[in-house]
């Protein structure tokens, strides 16, 4: 929170990945720092077998069925990231204890605590380099994991009173990505918004995506997608429009926690 009001930011969304756990430390420090804060969950799902993240701002954090899934998935990615670990650990010694000390409690272990701890051993330089060289998901260390689906996903947000937008949906160096006609099939499930704004979008991307908002009567959003040190994304490099926060304010059933 305090890095944010350095960043000159008046608002930030917490959005870690399948969990809620950092929303109470956070909204304890939005006085101090001055900024306004927007709770959320970056969730892990899939469309047909593309992995697609889906990011739910100010839902019911006591909602059964959103709970649920975010236990089911938090268990299948702790399982895959120890597998790729034993992995990585026959090529690059490193063990899960390792790993676990880098991420901290209460995370949701995945690849970037297993960069860093590849980064701590001095084998890659930076996290970039790890997914480049070592994690990435063509790679022999790779492993996937089950994820619920974007759809059903998308609808469950809903019922939990959240507002539900797509992320970083044109990162195809990432992988996979889902097509147009998939947006617009999560848009009549319920979808809100997309992430258009992204380091990894380019010009041609973003203005194709905002046109497709467009069409499709979506929220256009704007993210850092800051991970800390570890990743050259700066906390404040892409940012959501005044007016579209206070649509995502509207809709969610939490309050956004002003200073």
């Amino acid at each position: 929170m305090a890095k944010a009001a350095h960043a000159g930011l008046t608002a930030v969304a917490l959005t870690d990945h399948d969990t809620i756990e950092g929303w109470a430390e956070a909204a304890a420090a939005v006085e101090a720092a001055g900024v306004a804060l927007v709770r959320g969950t970056e969730i892990s799902t899939n469309h047909r077998g593309i992995s697609v993240h889906l990011l739910s701002y100010l839902h019911d954090p006591a909602h059964p069925g959103l709970a649920a899934a975010f236990d089911a998935t938090r268990s299948a990615r702790d399982s895959r990231a120890r597998r790729m670990v034993e992995r990585v650990g026959a090529d690059f010694p490193l063990t899960w204890d390792e790993v676990a000390a880098l991420a901290g409690p209460g995370a949701t272990i995945g690849r970037p605590h297993v960069a860093d701890a590849l980064v701590a051993r001095g084998y890659v330089r930076d996290r970039s380099e790890a997914f480049t060289r070592i994690l990435a998901s063509a790679g022999p260390y790779y492993v996937r994991y089950e994820s619920p689906p974007l759809l059903g996903t998308v609808e469950l947000v809903r019922e939990a009173g959240g507002v539900p937008v797509v992320a970083h949906v044109r990162a195809s160096a990432r992988g996979r990505i889902i097509s147009d006609d998939d947006i617009a099939e999560a848009a009549e499930a319920g979808l809100a918004g997309i992430e258009v704004d992204h380091r990894d979008h380019t010009p041609a991307d973003r203005d194709h995506l905002r046109a497709l908002a467009g069409e499709l009567g979506l929220l256009v959003t704007g993210s850092s997608d800051y991970h800390g040190r570890g990743k050259p994304n700066r906390l404040g490099e892409n940012t959501t429009a005044p007016e579209v926060l206070e649509a995502i304010a509207e809709w969610g059933m939490l309050d956004v926690i002003r200073p």
